[in-house]
């Protein structure tokens, strides 16, 4: 474990989340803090921790102007930015409760989150999302304040201000209201795929705890600069892209989007990534897509780099011999990884992935080539990192080992049980969700199932509710075959149906470029609707599925698909914000064609 204990601001010095934004500006005032794009003048500029001070306090006095009492919720509804900091810190100052908010969820699930925590004030960005809430403002009776950084026109609402009018010109800091470890400091909406989501009640030590262990895995200093891009209502963002950063003085840049992040790699040049597997995966993806049209011998090159990439590894984990062929390594590091390396900024010394299972073959390549890439688990119910592998222990098969102070057991059913000062408070106004995820011993049934080795290395083998049960009594895990399945680059998303079936059927949104060229190869017109259902088309497509599937058992074979071209979206209601498939909806949505899979067989 690397000795990183002198750089980071210890939980008891820290006590609450605003005591650890106040530490860190008496420790490191001048350091650059956060850097953003602005869109206005078209450039980049930074903030450093005394500005951020400064900044804080007038949010602070805008919120005090409206007269609430601890314990209030206050609700984030902004991308990534300074501002999202800006007004937290100025709440948790004031006792207030933090909900953030999906940009991009549907007016309907923010309208019922709202209700249920009670928010008092929304800070939301501009006329865009106002036009959105709009659809549901006579449900948010409870919002006293609503406030958007951008001015919004032909404003009718009279709770409605523009941030420039909210704020004070200036302001001075008030001192924090109390500073208890056990208060709740924010509620964050868990997005399930089945049901209305449940507030998640998180204390300010949950989340200081599980920074400062997360810190004790990996050294992260002042020098470091990190890239956000993954959304700050997300927990995972939250205390490792922000909190963990405040608390080793780490810089943050915000990206400026998704599509820009390969351009914001390359200008921000970050030393630290944390991020989910769909990112890996479209870097992954995009590689293999020029290597399909390069020369042979470039293809071969490639190969042998991560052939021999990976042996380097093994040999530095102490798991494998020295060979000859790692002599290669210099050269194939200059010729091939580090051309990769540097489209991801070229400094990167740490790579986090978690959220949902990174295949295989994606780690394997980034590791390969030399990216110290590791992956981790948790939930938000956790605060949310449980395990995480190191870099100098690094098996990437597993999510790595628990965190210091996190006790893990394998229960009934193989689930995996998590016990430890990151458990939350409970789900918000909901004590029977509560009694079922938390035993009276404070054991947390993750609802995962795993295997733990003897190293203390964590395996994630499946999902305890999510097994399709066939009508002929046969269980299969529809998640492992769908990452399977998603291994081809045809496919784009998939869901694998058959409850109370004799068999399973394959809905597959199709990757719109590979289809061009794969309905090219059938004989079929692309831009034809009824090539989709193309009997030809179909027979090639289960051939395909069925080579991905092969390591699951027999019966789990797949007999029907449903080809798709539309994705599924956060818009249409069939993903969760964090781009988990809902299964009952898609299910709702593609009733008759589902049925139809069924009718003859």
């Amino acid at each position: 474990m690397p000795d990183n204990t002198d750089n980071i601001i210890k939980p008891d010095v820290a006590v609450t989340l605003h005591g650890l934004f106040l530490e860190r500006i008496k420790r490191t005032p001048d350091n650059v803090a956060y850097r953003y794009f602005d869109m206005q003048q078209e450039t980049w500029e930074s903030l450093t921790w005394a500005q951020m001070r400064d900044h804080v306090a007038r949010w602070q006095a805008a919120l005090l102007s409206e007269n609430l009492a601890a314990g209030d919720r206050v609700a984030i509804m902004l991308r990534n930015c300074p501002q999202w900091v800006m007004f937290e810190q100025a709440a948790m100052s004031l006792g207030l409760v933090v909900v953030p908010l999906y940009v991009v969820d549907r007016p309907d699930n923010v309208a019922y989150i709202i209700n249920n925590a009670e928010v008092k004030v929304l800070l939301f960005e501009n006329g865009e999302q106002w036009q959105a809430l709009s659809t549901v403002r006579e449900q948010l009776g409870c919002v006293q304040r609503f406030v958007s950084l951008r001015k919004v026109v032909g404003n009718d609402e009279p709770r409605l201000q523009c941030a420039d009018e909210w704020l004070p010109a200036q302001a001075a800091l008030q001192p924090e209201r109390a500073r208890n470890r056990d208060e709740l400091a924010t509620i964050m909406y868990t997005s399930g795929t089945t049901g209305k989501p449940k507030g998640v009640m998180l204390s300010h030590h949950n989340i200081v705890y599980n920074a400062y262990a997360g810190l004790l895995t990996f050294p992260v200093n002042t020098e470091d600069t990190m890239l956000s891009f993954l959304p700050l209502s997300h927990a995972f963002e939250r205390t490792a892209g922000y909190y963990m950063s405040m608390m080793a003085g780490a810089a943050v840049a915000y990206a400026r989007s998704i599509p820009l992040l390969a351009d914001d790699l390359k200008i921000i040049r970050p030393t630290i990534l944390v991020s989910v597997p769909r990112i890996y995966e479209r870097i992954y993806a995009a590689i293999h897509a020029k290597l399909d049209e390069a020369p042979p011998l470039r293809h071969k090159l490639f190969t042998l780099a991560v052939d021999v990439g990976w042996d380097v590894f093994e040999h530095q984990q102490g798991r494998s011999a020295w060979h000859p062929k790692l002599l290669l390594w210099p050269l194939l590091k200059k010729l091939v990884a580090d051309k990769v390396m540097d489209r991801l900024g070229g400094r990167l010394r740490l790579s986090i992935s978690g959220g949902a299972a990174l295949p295989p073959k994606v780690s394997r390549l980034f590791i390969a080539l030399g990216l110290p890439l590791v992956q981790g688990y948790g939930m938000t119910e956790t605060s949310p990192v449980v395990s995480v592998n190191r870099v100098n222990h690094n098996y990437p098969s597993t999510v790595g080992q628990p965190l210091e102070g996190i006790e893990v057991r394998i229960g009934e059913q193989n689930a995996l049980l998590v016990r430890g000062p990151c458990n939350m408070l409970g789900y918000w106004n909901n004590s029977e969700a509560t009694a079922a995820i938390m035993d009276k011993d404070g054991w947390l049934n993750t609802g995962d199932t795993a295997s733990i080795s003897a190293s203390g290395h964590i395996s994630i083998t499946g999902r305890l509710k999510e097994i399709i049960v066939m009508s002929n009594g046969e269980k299969v895990p529809p998640a492992d075959m769908e990452a399977a399945i998603l291994r081809d680059p045809l496919f784009e998303q998939v869901m694998v149906h058959g409850e109370g079936h004799p068999y399973l059927v394959v809905l597959a949104v199709l990757n719109a470029e590979n289809w061009q060229r794969f309905a090219q190869e059938v004989g079929v017109r692309a831009d034809m609707p009824e090539s989709l259902r193309d009997t030809r088309v179909e027979q090639q497509v289960l051939r395909r599925i069925a080579e991905q599937i092969t390591e699951f058992p027999g019966y789990a074979k797949v007999r029907r698909v449903l080809l798709l071209t539309e994705p599924w979206s956060i818009e249409n209601g069939l993903l969760t914000p964090t781009l988990k498939i809902k299964r009952a909806p898609v299910v709702a949505r593609f009733a008759t064609e589902i049925e139809q899979l069924y009718q003859g067989h």
